[in-house]
């Protein structure tokens, strides 16, 4: 097992993650208008720790691939990482729902490719991605639904 990998892109994760904790819903997210199927806020944690926890090994199962299959699922795994730290601090940070749905339709197509990618290197790496293009598809109607309900 390549332990400096793994280590590198657990960390990349955790990156990403503590932007989430910096930057958490609060009072202001409570008062939002939002659909009915917004999910408990007891959810948000378990999902992400379990798609943060898929990701790191989906990236490390990759990175294992001959580099013409590693080297572009990589390359995207490393946008949507990025773009997922970015959407916090958009979202919960400044507040802006329509930029934050603009990152997250951008991190939807690097997620996308990513997944897709990411079979073609190594089937279970993109078996382990599926459930986090589901989340953020899931997460995009959400916010794109917040951003209609709440024009101000």
């Amino acid at each position: 097992m390549d332990w400096i990998t793994l280590a590198g892109l657990s960390l990349a994760v955790m990156g990403a993650a503590s932007t989430g904790a910096m930057f958490s819903p609060g009072e202001w997210y409570e008062t939002l208008e939002k659909p009915a199927w917004t999910p408990p806020k007891w959810l948000f944690p378990l999902a992400w720790t379990a798609l943060y926890i898929a990701m790191a090994w989906a990236a490390y199962r990759v990175a294992q691939a001959p580099l013409e299959l590693a080297a572009p699922a990589l390359a995207f795994w490393a946008a949507q990482i990025v773009l997922n730290a970015v959407w916090s601090p958009v979202f919960f940070g400044l507040r802006r729902l329509g930029a934050a749905l603009v990152v997250l339709c951008l991190m939807w197509v690097a997620v996308v490719m990513t997944t897709v990618l990411a079979f073609r290197a190594d089937t279970l790496a993109g078996l382990l991605l599926a459930p986090y293009v589901v989340w953020v598809s899931y997460a995009g109607a959400l916010n794109a639904v917040i951003w209609r309900n709440n024009p101000a």
